[in-house]
């Protein structure tokens, strides 16, 4: 990631949670902030009957492959989620896009000249990164840790999977940094 994107992104969803009047340690909703972007998210289900054999093949044996993706017509965004997934994945799915808007990513196209998925690594991991900072900024993980709160209590308590709690306790160093502020109290 570029330099200084981290910070960049701590300060975005420090900003947005202040506005969607949250605090640093409350869950956030994915469809909330979504409705607050004014980004419709629709599940890959209500696509059933318009394209039957894409719906039940990515809510299927290709679900692992289509988490959610953005559609463009001009500046407008619609989000389709694959709401074949659970909820704690959806809600990373739902995030990750929404966090494209956020960072005003440009459209891509689908697909590249050979007619494989387009890729860009340096806005995915940005999207990555920042839909992380969203769902559980590093305040969050620190309470996590300092209250000894189980990552399956956690995951529940903020609407995620038990990897993404695991995921951020860990980049966020929150272990660490609850050791140490114990140690200099004592």
């Amino acid at each position: 990631m570029r330099r200084g994107f981290k910070t960049e992104a701590r300060d975005i969803a420090r900003d947005v949670r202040v506005q969607m009047g949250l605090t640093q340690t409350s869950p956030l909703d994915p469809w909330r902030l979504a409705e607050w972007l004014s980004i419709p998210v629709k599940g890959l289900s209500e696509f059933d009957g318009d394209a039957d054999h894409a719906v039940e093949y990515f809510s299927g044996a290709g679900r692992p492959v289509f988490s959610a993706v953005t559609i463009f017509d001009g500046a407008r965004r619609l989000i389709v989620n694959n709401d074949s997934h659970s909820l704690g994945r959806q809600a990373s799915n739902v995030t990750h896009e929404l966090s494209h808007g956020l960072l005003l990513h440009p459209p891509t196209p689908a697909l590249d000249e050979r007619g494989c998925r387009y890729w860009n690594r340096e806005i995915e991991e940005e999207a990555n990164w920042l839909s992380g900072v969203l769902l559980i900024p590093d305040e969050a993980a620190i309470s996590i840790v300092r209250k000894g709160i189980t990552r399956e209590d956690a995951a529940l308590y903020y609407g995620v999977s038990r990897q993404m709690i695991t995921f951020r306790v860990n980049v966020s160093g929150a272990e660490k940094r609850v050791k140490r502020f114990r140690r200099r109290r004592y």
